[in-house]
């Protein structure tokens, strides 16, 4: 029985008897507020331990091989369908479109509402003799050597009608799809390089009167992610009574998002700047929109993480211990104050 005795001194939660205790009005307001503030911090905190938070690591890229997926969705809106053409050039100055290119032109009229499709299923692979990126004069030149003789035949005249004709209409065009391209650096541009030069010359009467402007609805390079940002996506670049070549720099960032389910999804980021061409009377070259890319050789993985579940438990007894404990002192002062203000007032009668 001593032993048990001795024990029961070490009771850090002793018990006073109910006829000691003296329940107050303002304890119960107090315990109120304070059961409401450990409810609400509770589901605070759960909500925080469910919420995953992402880690950033860096290391050097070691793919070989792979292809790059670009996904297009853009508008112009003062250019037609038959005028736009896409195309995607490497380095090494090889135009390449793979075969399972899957790109899709849809014709818009003054409204933006669609009128009709066209489906690019007609791509195929051509040698170019230039490997820098800025040959927007040469890359047409050359393509318009590798069309028919320069003479105007009953095609050339009826499609030089209808896009004389879509134009007074102001009808524009809508190109999206995905272009996969090998995963190496190179452009992609978008412009009327696929014209014969004697039909584009008919048709615009110079390249100063090629209007190129352009909406990106989205651009991108792989499946998007929790978070990422594309910077070029919602981009509006309208020109009035101008003409010009734009150019969009981008510097792309190989990405590896990793779920909390273990999960991997391969993408890819990117950043750009951007610089505009004014086209002169005098000049050659034909506007055009292009997309120059080049490729970080360090890759990012994101990673999903969640915090213990111990985290957690030591964040709530904290939380929830300090507000029991607050509340707690809170209430003794309350008491404390309403009895010196009652004894107060019972002396002022009694006097």
């Amino acid at each position: 029985m001593g032993k048990l005795q001795a024990l029961r001194n070490f009771n850090a939660f002793p018990h006073a008897e109910d006829h000691l205790l003296q329940k107050t009005f303002s304890g119960a307001i107090v315990s109120i507020v304070g059961l409401t503030i450990m409810v609400t911090l509770f589901v605070h905190e759960l909500k925080y331990y469910l919420t995953t938070y992402t880690v950033h690591q860096m290391s050097v890229d070691l793919k070989r091989g792979d292809t790059l997926p670009i996904h297009i969705n853009m508008t112009f809106p003062a250019l037609p369908c038959e005028v736009l053409s896409v195309d995607a050039i490497d380095m090494s100055g090889k135009h390449e479109v793979d075969l399972d290119t899957n790109i899709w032109k849809l014709r818009l009229n003054r409204e933006g509402h669609i009128i009709g499709t066209e489906y690019l299923s007609d791509l195929v692979e051509k040698e170019h003799s230039t490997h820098e990126h800025d040959h927007g004069d040469d890359h047409h030149e050359d393509s318009s050597q590798k069309k028919q003789e320069h003479t105007f035949n009953s095609d050339a005249e009826k499609m030089i009608k209808n896009v004389k004709h879509a134009m007074a209409n102001s009808e524009g065009c809508r190109v999206y799809g995905v272009l996969d391209v090998q995963r190496v650096a190179g452009n992609f541009h978008l412009s009327v390089h696929g014209l014969n030069i004697f039909v584009a010359q008919q048709i615009f009467e110079g390249s100063s009167h090629v209007n190129v402007s352009h909406i990106i609805h989205d651009l991108s390079f792989g499946p998007k992610y929790p978070g990422i940002h594309n910077p070029l996506d919602g981009t509006t670049r309208i020109l009035h009574d101008a003409s010009g070549t734009f150019k969009y720099y981008i510097k792309i960032v190989p990405t590896e998002y990793r779920y909390l389910s273990k999960e991997v999804l391969p993408t890819n980021q990117f950043s750009v700047t951007e610089y505009f061409l004014p086209i002169r009377e005098t000049d050659r070259s034909w506007p055009a929109v292009y997309f120059l890319y080049d490729l970080s050789p360090i890759t990012v993985t994101i990673r999903e993480e969640r915090r213990s579940f111990l985290h957690f438990i030591t964040r709530l007894c904290a939380v929830l211990g300090g507000t029991f404990a607050l509340t707690g002192m809170l209430d003794r002062w309350m008491y404390i104050i309403i009895e010196s203000v009652s004894k107060s007032k019972t002396r002022s009668v009694l006097r």
